[in-house]
């Protein structure tokens, strides 16, 4: 499943290889967030062009799709899942457990609380999850439904708009989470766990790592279960990990990292939350406690200056939405660091968006096809006409993609070779 070719002698990174049902990934590796199932304005001719190896699903958001058979058929040839078939081509995939997404509607209007830490907040002050309520089950919270924008697939559009205009009792626990993501047929799957804000203090996260023990131990069970039911309609195991939580206090990060680590899962994902300059720190109270022999998972971060701690703490893949939201907005990234293409300084700029950049955006189409020119591509994305608007954001989705593969890839090629400290400080020198 998971084979290290090389170690680095200078930090804990390691080059491997992760092998899945639907093929294999070359780690270091980025994960691209795909939260329904697919990258609206991309067709999967353009993900492939992109060099991504694999993608990451939303469990919570696909939900009322998988659970309602009337709103999915399967394609006439179809890759042989439900997620398969959203992506359209055969990529490992990953689902999340759904637990971040119920965090996330925990504190009502009190202001959004994510991974990071943000404004004003006070550390070590716990704030009361006035919208869920947590049992030894699972977690009881209301909700609208998803949003049917995300979706563009028309099969899908009714089921996910059910239920919007108002509030409907939902539950959430490791068993339905495990039968969740067998449905949605993910190759890569994550036990449900207790994810902590950023403002909770240690006694709150010492409760959480205590329930995501017992809610990983269930998972475990429900997954065989699952397993076996796979099995006998001959769909392939999928491959479960666990999570480590414990937010920013060493001791309770340790301890998860053993007790999960014990556990006969087959990779590990790194949750919880904390300020973006503890990321090191963490990882490395994590790592140690790791079997060396299996893949660990960066869930939720993905800067390029977060990329290089996470590899160095002997980090295998990690995911973010960073890529695919900005270029969305049309920020861009080259070696040179960002851009944003709505400037008005771009408007007669007819050079493409980086030199020596291999994406869609910046080679030419062939012949008789000239690249997109920085011009071009802000007219596109500052158009209101939608059908303009979503060819401009084709283009910088594209090259935002490509440029982390490729950065990844120039990683893995200086690991190989042995260059890493060197690689990093040349990039980040010229990456500002």
């Amino acid at each position: 499943m998971f084979t290290i070719l090389k170690k680095d002698l200078k930090t804990r990174a390691r080059l491997g290889v992760l092998r899945t049902p639907h093929g294999k990934v070359l780690t270091p590796a980025y994960v691209f967030v795909g939260t329904y199932g697919r990258f609206l304005h991309l067709e999967p001719k353009d993900l492939k062009k992109t060099k991504s190896q694999i993608f990451i699903a939303n469990t919570f958001h696909l939900w009322p799709l998988v659970t309602n058979t009337k709103s999915y058929k399967p394609k006439a040839k179809s890759y042989g899942s439900f997620i398969h078939d959203r992506f359209g081509m055969k990529l490992p995939v990953m689902t999340d457990s759904g637990g971040f997404q119920v965090l996330s509607l925990a504190f009502g209007d009190k202001g959004k609380v994510g991974k990071f830490m943000t404004g004003d907040a006070v550390v070590a002050t716990s704030y009361k999850r006035t919208k869920i309520r947590i049992t030894q089950k699972g977690v009881y919270f209301k909700w609208k439904g998803p949003d049917a924008k995300g979706i563009e697939d028309p099969r899908f559009r009714n089921q996910a708009s059910l239920g919007r205009n108002r509030d409907k009792k939902m539950f959430l626990g490791p068993e339905l989470s495990m039968k969740l993501q067998r449905k949605i047929g993910a190759d890569i799957i994550f036990a449900f766990d207790h994810i902590t804000s950023p403002l909770d203090g240690f006694a709150y996260n010492k409760g959480a790592v205590a329930m995501t023990d017992r809610w990983a131990r269930i998972c475990l069970k429900e997954h065989e279960k699952q397993s076996r039911l796979r099995k006998r309609s001959g769909e392939p195991r999928q491959l479960l990990f666990g999570i480590v939580q414990g937010g920013v206090f060493p001791e309770l990060r340790e301890q998860s990292a053993k007790s999960i680590g014990s556990m006969p899962f087959d990779g590990f994902g790194i949750g919880g939350s904390y300020t973006k300059e503890q990321i090191a720190n963490v990882l490395k109270y994590i790592t140690p406690y790791l079997p060396e022999d299996k893949p660990r998972h960066l869930l939720g971060v993905g800067k390029v200056e977060d990329v290089f701690e996470a590899i160095e703490n002997g980090i295998d893949t990690f995911d973010c939405v960073i890529p695919t939201r900005e270029a969305r907005h049309g920020r861009l990234y080259t070696r040179n660091g960002r851009l944003d293409i709505r400037r008005g300084a771009y408007t007669k700029d007819q050079k493409v968006i980086e030199r020596g950049c291999g994406c869609p955006a910046c080679l030419p189409g062939g012949r008789r096809v000239q690249h997109t020119s920085k011009a071009i591509i802000r007219a596109l994305i500052k158009s209101e006409d939608k059908e303009l608007n979503a060819a401009g954001q084709r283009w910088c989705l594209m090259h935002n993609m490509w440029f982390f593969n490729n950065f990844l890839e120039e990683i893995r090629n200086s690991l190989a070779n042995g260059t890493y400290k060197t690689y990093k400080k040349k990039f980040l020198r010229r990456f500002k």
